[in-house]
């Protein structure tokens, strides 16, 4: 494996795309469709954009997915979704939501027992003004790649960048689960704990973890 990481930028948004579209979900998860862009969403944006256009986009669940396709479509060339795909030999196989805390609405799980929530809110962001704060909400990697280290590859280079950028800590926010859970997006508590993460806080079955750069 020839892994690289690259910081996304709308110069990569082909990559992003290749990657949900074709390689994500590519093993039926319950998480299609999906593209990661609700994070930074209200409830009253969610529903005009993933909900409204549905019919138009042809109904059903490919109505939904062109509909959150096409809003995300915008939120990358703005620069909206921020994150980090990783790549081996230039096919995007992997993807970490990271950004300032400031830029999402809600962070944590996502209710996947009711379609018309599979987008909405879970838990709300809790402002901390005195602190600059780079959270991570979520990892994508292909199924065939689960395993060999790409989560870990790109928690290094989230936490390294924003060093580099002046934050003053990294949060995440996994869950604590009974067993095992091989579609864990917002990432193992185990992966934080390897990189130095410490558990700060805890909201229900939600742990806030973090590491200190300065």
């Amino acid at each position: 494996m020839n892994l690289t990481i690259k910081p996304l930028s709308p110069k990569l948004a082909a990559d992003y795309f290749d990657f949900f579209d074709n390689r994500a979900f590519s093993d039926n998860s319950p998480y299609y469709p999906c593209y990661c862009n609700a994070f930074n969403m209200t409830e009253e944006r969610i529903q005009k954009e993933f909900f409204e256009p549905i019919e138009a986009n042809g109904g059903g669940k490919e109505g939904l997915r062109l509909s959150i396709r096409a809003s995300a479509e915008k939120m990358v060339a703005q620069g909206e979704v921020q994150g980090y795909l990783a790549y081996d030999d230039g096919i995007s196989i992997g993807w970490c939501n990271a950004n300032d805390k400031k830029n999402y609405v809600r962070v944590g799980d996502f209710n996947l027992d009711d379609m018309d929530s599979v987008v909405g809110p879970s838990v709300p962001v809790r402002e901390d003004d005195s602190l600059k704060v780079k959270s991570i909400v979520c990892f994508e990697i292909a199924p065939e790649y689960r395993g060999k280290g790409i989560a870990t590859a790109l928690l290094d280079r989230v936490c390294e960048d924003a060093a580099k950028d002046g934050y003053d800590k990294v949060e995440a926010y996994p869950f604590q689960h009974d067993s095992y859970q091989p579609l864990d997006y917002t990432g193992p508590i185990r992966l934080y704990e390897k990189a130095g993460f410490v558990c700060v806080d805890r909201q229900g079955k939600m742990l806030v973890m973090e590491k200190k750069l300065k």
